[in-house]
């Protein structure tokens, strides 16, 4: 990017974003990294795995809120590092007091927020973490088109190269692993983060009401709605339980919740994966979820998980405001005959999660499904 390719305006498709350092340094005006800026909040909004590397470790500070500063002296150093204390994923194992190559030439003040994993007395942020995502790591490479002065260097180059790329290699290792594990998530919230706005169709909205009539609450139960998304259903849950009752909204993405918050006033919002809820087990009467087991890593997994919160004789409702085969007409392709919403692999699936399926209806204009928890 610093030799001016573009840079991606959207996130759409990333597991993650790796930025690595230039020429660049604190007098430089960042309104000339606008892309790049724009790019790392996105990436912190949507907790996408985020890895900057080098100088351009500062760019990911001003854009969690901190600040850089120009210090006087020379500008390059390589000399002890201080590992903090902090837990750490991707900094396990990294050596107390590694020798590694820093620039001088500026200092980093971190926001509230981040959390310090190394330092030195020159300059106390020489690796941090914003959230729990994104990481940026100061130290730097001389060589390749940087031209450096030996009057630059503060502290000899004394470092041992092959056991520090040992290391970084397992910080590296380490964030792609990590990378990994969290990808269908990353997945869902870049696609669902720029298009939460406007997602919510008003004309759906009766037919989520009348598919939340089909759950047969009553007064004072408790509601789960997972995948909530921008929470049309919420209000009918509440109508449904009443103001004795209890309705919870969970969604994976914090820009659905921000756009579910008019209907705050019927629901508790909680920011949580579908397949791991902070919830103890029977902590509800009924599950209602519109869309979203075609989206879940592990539908076996996600109905089992739903069953475990649900207490015995509590009731499950799958919905779509369209059947399968609209829905794949409108994407140009057949019904595909591993749909986990088919039938003949609904009904064994959750039979295996503890639900007994007790009505199957894919119509042309609804997909409804409902399950009642077995165990009463």
């Amino acid at each position: 990017m610093w030799a001016g390719d573009p840079v991606p305006d959207t996130l759409d498709g990333a597991a993650a974003l790796v930025v690595l350092g230039g020429p660049a340094d604190a007098q430089e005006d960042l309104s000339g990294s606008a892309g790049v800026l724009a790019l790392v909040r996105a990436a912190l909004e949507a907790e996408v795995p985020l890895l900057a590397v080098g100088q351009v470790a500062r760019l990911l500070a001003v854009a969690a809120g901190g600040k850089t500063l120009r210090v006087t002296g020379r500008g390059i150093g390589c000399g002890g590092v201080r590992r903090s204390t902090a837990a750490d994923p991707v900094f396990t194992g990294f050596p107390a007091q590694p020798a590694v190559p820093r620039p001088h030439r500026d200092t980093i003040e971190l926001p509230a927020r981040a959390v310090l994993l190394a330092s030195c007395d020159r300059d106390p942020a020489q690796a941090f973490r914003i959230g729990g995502s994104a990481w940026g790591v100061r130290w730097c490479t001389v060589g390749g088109d940087e031209r450096v002065d030996a009057s630059e260097f503060v502290e000899p180059a004394t470092a041992a190269p092959a056991r520090l790329a040992g290391h970084c290699a397992g910080v590296s290792t380490r964030f792609a692993a990590l990378v990994a594990a969290r990808a269908v998530r990353t997945a869902t919230r870049t696609y669902f983060i720029p298009r939460a706005a406007t997602w919510e169709d008003a004309a759906d909205n009766p037919a989520y009401a009348a598919a939340v009539a089909r759950m047969g609450l009553r007064p004072g139960l408790r509601a789960l709605n997972v995948g909530c998304g921008s929470g049309r259903a919420l209000p009918a849950l509440r109508a449904e339980v009443g103001e004795r009752g209890l309705v919870l909204g969970v969604d994976v993405t914090p820009a659905m919740l921000t756009a579910g918050a008019a209907h705050a006033r019927h629901a508790r919002l909680l920011l949580a994966d579908a397949g791991r809820l902070p919830l103890s087990a029977g902590a509800v009467d009924g599950v209602f979820s519109a869309g979203l087991i075609n989206h879940v890593p592990d539908p076996a997994a996600a109905l089992a998980e739903w069953a475990r919160v649900t207490a015995p004789s509590g009731v499950l409702l799958l919905f779509h405001p369209s059947g399968r085969a609209e829905r794949a007409a409108r994407h140009g392709r057949p019904l595909d005959p591993d749909d986990p919403l088919a039938e003949e692999k609904l009904r064994p699936a959750l039979e295996a999660a503890g639900w007994r399926l007790d009505c199957y209806e894919d119509a042309r204009h609804h997909f409804l499904a409902r399950a009642v928890r077995g165990g009463g």
